[in-house]
């Protein structure tokens, strides 16, 4: 918890001001009991004599254990390992034109908000880099009620109707038999369901793609998914899809980067966001909206309300609306970052609901989930959950209720309070849903319209880069050489061929099955250039150097580049043999944040190779060119020092693209930069 001083600087907007009123600091206090009684003693139990048995009157030590065995609460049954951070968004332009929501009607309107991001499978002790859909899930706290808007990192559900999501995370976790393996769909089970299920073939070559392994929280991708409704104050009804585009672009790591990481630091992801959000480079997202008119729907070749499918941006343009800045860390993560609920069902005047079966499930499922998790109806009622708008109603009681109603009537209609609190009128503000007009017969069915498996995974595989499409190809042989059934690789296999044959063949040749059998391959040669991240926006500024340095450094050289990586919002990190203090050829020092035993090369976008001598120069050099070797490999862009070559082996058998040599190089800090912000050279060999 943050220290009394921190809680100027905390506000700002109506929700910081809010929780202010609930934080708390133990600094230069006096310890108490959950009552207030001073406790005198804090590290023994009561006992009859020092070598006797504990006393049950020690009444201190039974609230002291009684809470911390009652400490957890049962985690998320999706989307269990996640972290958040608070913000704030702006409006770039008036909606007016589409929907009444409050905070979309004037430009520069400021709202608070609260995010967090998770991953879709793995529990709370997984790792942040597992392979796999995240979640980005946004609490908007309006002057009308709180607003939740929910999304994930690809754009297209595994399922189109709600009725299976219970059979498809339960194929997706571990296998019941052994609980293995964790965070991970490389099993037979999740496949199995898979190849059963072929409107989930589109959202496997999501989850297979490189949009699951993002470099960076701050460079990933939100997408609804589901298809709502902005209502303006006519009553006019149009349908929208939202997204959150990073300002930094959409990156991603490597399958086997992120494999690695999970090992050395399982927490790479929330460091990366927490130090982001410390320094002062705070993560932007811009909102856009996809809008449709609801007669527009039958011009496309897909179904509108398939959450299997996705809006092409070429097709339905993305219309930038505001900025979201994440800009303060969390104080407490259990207070903020664990006991947050987030509900679809969670509207606010000017947005409503479609018939996305999707979205209809969601809307019972997480209100009930939440009542589970947090124990109570009154999880509203949590700090972090409270709306910054009054709250009236009759409703009462339940476990953790913190209101203290002083009023004598608790039902409507009522005449002792003249019948306060009274509903609002729609033009008072009042949520009223869109009177849509709905006819047809009960039946358990999704339309033919639904039932387009293949297409749009065909497109999104036209659209990849060549190197995404080997990365993709990677992933599925990864995942399928797990599956222990043979007939399940099979079936995959056959799946997978009516997407493209050519990526199929090249799958079962590796996992150990026949090649599928010629004519399966949908007929579909669009491409739309919006679905792959190589055509990312591109900069270096928080991308992370490690600096390799030892003493006798050149103070200059060194000197003029540190200042060029700080000045373009490069975050550095010094490593070298032993922490301390290195000192160049002129005196100059510089400390040591990393060493070699310490991090590790795959936790670094780029490296500036400095060199220097050593007390032990054989292991220093070793070490110097294991790590440079490591991230040659991985294509990342590398600045060689004057006095550093050695350390980089160059042969006919390299090109060196995306490394810039200092040596008789005026413009080396230019370049060197330039290739950060390039991030990968795929060319490289």
């Amino acid at each position: 918890m943050g220290d009394s001083k921190n809680f100027k600087k905390l506000s700002g907007n109506r929700k910081t001001d809010q929780l202010n009123q609930f934080r708390v600091t133990n600094k230069g206090k006096r310890l108490t009991s959950n009552e207030g009684v001073k406790i005198s003693n804090n590290e023994y139990t009561l006992k009859a004599g020092v070598h006797g048995p504990n006393l049950m009157e020690d009444i201190h030590f039974f609230e002291k254990q009684m809470h911390f065995d009652h400490e957890r609460i049962p985690e998320r049954v999706v989307q269990a390992r996640g972290f958040g951070a608070h913000g704030e968004f702006e409006c770039y332009k008036s909606m007016q034109q589409y929907t009444k929501a409050c905070f979309l009607q004037e430009r520069g309107a400021k709202t608070p908000v609260f995010v967090r991001f998770s991953n879709l499978q793995g529990n709370k002790g997984s790792s942040d880099t597992t392979l796999g859909p995240r979640g980005f899930s946004t609490k908007f706290y309006t002057e009308d009620g709180n607003y939740d808007l929910l999304m994930f990192s690809v754009p297209v559900f595994i399922l189109h109707d709600a009725y299976k999501f219970a059979d498809a995370i339960h194929a997706l976790n571990p296998e019941p038999h052994n609980d293995i393996p964790q965070a991970s769909s490389a099993h037979d089970n999740f496949w199995d369901f898979v190849v059963n299920n072929p409107e989930s073939t589109h959202f496997v070559m999501w989850a297979m793609s490189d949009r699951t392994a993002p470099r960076s929280w701050r460079m990933m991708q939100g997408f609804s998914i589901n298809t709502f409704r902005f209502v303006n104050e006519s009553g006019k009804s149009t349908y929208v899809r939202f997204q959150w585009k990073p300002v930094l672009g959409v990156h991603s790591l490597l399958l086997d980067e992120a494999q690695i990481i999970a090992g050395i630091d399982p927490d790479y992801h929330r460091r990366d966001l927490w130090e982001a959000i410390e320094y002062g480079a705070f993560p932007e997202y811009e909102l856009g909206v996809q809008i449709l008119e609801e007669g527009d729907s039958a011009e496309f070749d897909f179904d509108i309300l398939d959450p299997t499918k996705l809006w092409p941006e070429e097709v339905v343009p993305v219309d930038v609306i505001g900025k979201m800045t994440l800009n303060r860390n969390v104080d407490n993560y259990f207070s903020e970052v664990e006991q947050v609920a987030f509900n679809p069902a969670n509207v606010i005047p000017g947005i409503d609901f479609s018939d996305d079966p999707i979205l209809q499930g969601r809307l019972f499922a997480y209100r009930d989930t939440q009542m589970h998790r947090l124990g109570s109806p009154n999880f509203n009622e949590i700090p972090i959950n409270r709306s910054v708008c009054p709250v009236h109603n009759y409703m009462q009681g339940g476990y953790m209720n913190q209101f203290i109603s002083v009023d004598r009537v608790n039902y409507q209609k009522n005449s002792l309070a003249n019948n306060f609190p009274v509903p609002s009128h729609p033009s008072e503000g009042g949520y009223t849903h869109y009177p849509e007009k709905v006819e047809g017969y009960k039946v358990k069915a999704v339309p033919d319209s639904f039932k387009d498996y293949f297409s749009q995974p065909k497109i999104f595989w036209n659209s990849l880069s060549f190197i995404e499409k080997q990365h993709l190809i990677q992933a599925l042989c990864f995942q399928l050489s797990k599956v222990q059934s043979h007939s399940i690789r099979e079936k995959a296999i056959q799946m997978l061929s009516h997407v493209d044959a050519g990526m199929a063949t090249m799958i079962a040749d590796y996992v150990g099955v026949e090649p599928p059998s010629g004519g399966n391959q949908v007929s579909v040669t669009s491409y739309f250039p919006s679905l792959s991240i190589a055509n990312a926006t591109k900069y270096p500024i928080t991308l992370r150097v490690g600096i390799l340095i030892g003493h006798n450094f050149d103070d200059e050289e060194v000197g003029d580049v540190i200042h060029a990586l700080k000045k373009h919002g490069i975050f550095i990190d010094f490593i070298s043999e032993k922490l301390g203090t290195i000192t160049g050829v002129d005196g100059a020092k510089i400390t040591v944040s990393q060493t070699f035993l310490t991090t590790n090369p795959n936790l670094y976008d780029a490296l500036y190779v400095v060199g220097g001598s050593s007390k032990r120069e054989k292991k220093f050099n070793q070490e110097m060119m294991n790590f440079s070797i490591e991230v040659y490999k991985h294509y990342k862009p590398i600045g060689v020092a004057t006095n550093a070559e050695k350390y980089l082996p160059v042969s006919g058998e390299n090109n060196l693209l995306g490394v810039v040599f200092a040596k008789n190089n005026p413009n080396f800090k230019d370049e060197f930069i330039a290739v950060i912000a390039e991030r990968r050279f795929w060319e490289r060999v």
